[in-house]
């Protein structure tokens, strides 16, 4: 077979994006020939690690980066929140774009971001890679023939929080301004969100959220030495679709760590058997009711699905979100080379990082119902271009220039008082943030 043409990468954030330097093999083909991260000692080393030699270029400066002539298509691993100003650069300067999530960090970025793909014509795909788990892809294939029907209901849920002991090969948290701190408890929800529009195809509409906030939550994690002043940990969200379907999202700080996905639809369900392990033990089970089975098969089943392709390669890479890495990054090299269409476009991106930011705008008032906006519709673009809350200040403790803060707990709260409460919880957990760096 003829090996694949390679994709010249140039990766922006080395701690999260490291992990894709692995994939310079058939059938990705990555050709790694730039790297770029504030942290030029990091850097250096994650170079040195990885083999790569001095044909990969190092930066400091992204626009330094993006003016590299060799660099074919950026990946884009660097905050939560900053990715759509840098995937807006990026694609101006002739660059194909992967972006880590989330696609956005305001409502407004979403349009700027949806603009410049359009004005460029470059290849734009989202990375959200939990729908690429062997039970999403399954859940995919499935979906697809018809196994359940129409979607009528579906369960996502991604719950990681810091409260125990999990290593990393980076700090959790570097100042008292890290994302982390700041995140309100909605925002964090492509995880659990994306598989349920990659498998179904349906697109949000709107979000109803409330946000889960115990009296004083940091009594009850005082003795693993972490404290925040974001006192609202974890949100339960029901959000509506575009063919009327229901989806229940849950995330992301509640303790006991937990990631699984249910579908039911109008001739069947399938889920995501629970069981020990983040992920649960990795079988699924289909059913339906007695009047919707088909001749010669059970009405109800249970197994282990495979790959469905690439298998050696695909389960090499399993300890990477169970495998999801390999598939988002094999997904972008063939939209590049072949022009196969994307698992997420950015107008699904956009919408799926939108249920977070208009699910905190539901939280705030109580669990009202907030409109997603479509950002394939320029109209309803227009209603939220100048829409810049964000309430994740920079390394400074300021606001950006252009933006306004939105808070990130439903208390009653300053910016002032919150800043100063960050100080002091940083302080406080410093020690816990040192602990979880992984030599």
């Amino acid at each position: 077979m003829e090996e694949k043409r390679k994709i010249k990468i140039g990766i922006f954030g080395i701690g999260r994006g490291s992990i894709f330097i692995n994939f310079r093999n058939d059938p990705i083909n990555f050709e790694i020939v730039a790297l770029c991260d504030k942290d030029e000692p990091r850097m250096l080393q994650i170079k040195q690690r990885y083999g790569l030699d001095d044909s990969t270029k190092t930066y400091t400066d992204f626009d330094e980066f993006i003016k590299n002539p060799e660099i074919e298509a950026v990946l884009l691993h660097n905050y939560f929140h900053e990715h759509a100003p840098f995937a807006i650069k990026a694609l101006k300067a002739g660059k194909h774009v992967m972006s880590d999530c989330a696609a956005i960090g305001t409502l407004g970025e979403g349009v700027q971001l949806c603009e410049a793909v359009e004005q460029t014509g470059k290849v734009y795909m989202f990375g959200e890679n939990h729908g690429f788990q062997k039970a999403g892809l399954e859940f995919k294939r499935l979906y697809d023939e018809g196994e359940i029907g129409e979607i009528m209901y579906a369960e996502g849920e991604y719950n990681h929080p810091t409260t125990g002991k999990a290593p990393t090969s980076y700090r959790l948290s570097d100042g008292p301004f890290h994302w982390r701190a700041w995140l309100p408890s909605t925002y964090y929800c492509t995880h659990a969100m994306g598989p349920l529009m990659y498998v179904t195809g349906r697109k949000p509409v709107s979000v109803n959220a409330r946000s889960i906030c115990l009296e004083d939550f940091n009594a009850h994690t005082r003795d693993v030495g972490l404290i925040s002043f974001r006192d609202c940990r974890c949100s339960a969200n029901l959000i509506t679709m575009d063919n009327g379907a229901v989806f229940r999202v849950f995330g992301t700080g509640c303790p006991g760590h937990s990631n699984s996905y249910r579908y039911h639809g109008t001739h069947g369900a399938m889920e995501m058997v629970h069981g020990p392990g983040y992920f649960g033990p990795g079988e699924i089970r289909v059913w339906h009711e007695p009047h919707h089975c088909k001749p010669g098969v059970p009405c109800e089943r249970k197994y282990y699905p495979e790959w469905p392709a690439y298998n050696a390669q695909a389960q090499r890479w399993i300890a990477h979100h169970q495998g999801g890495d390999f598939w988002m990054a094999y997904f972008f090299a063939e939209a590049i080379r072949s022009g196969a269409p994307v698992p997420y476009d950015v107008y699904d991106g956009c919408a799926m990082s939108a249920v977070g930011i208009c699910g905190w705008k539901s939280a705030l008032q109580g669990g009202n119902e907030v409109h997603v906006p479509d950002y394939r519709d320029k109209a309803d673009r227009e209603k939220v271009k100048d829409d810049f809350e964000m309430p994740v200040l920079d390394e400074n403790g300021k606001i950006k220039d252009g933006y306004t803060w939105i808070k990130n707990t439903i208390r009653d709260v300053t910016l002032e008082g919150q800043i100063e409460e960050a100080k002091r919880c940083y302080e406080f957990n410093k020690g816990y943030y040192v602990s979880n760096v992984r030599n």
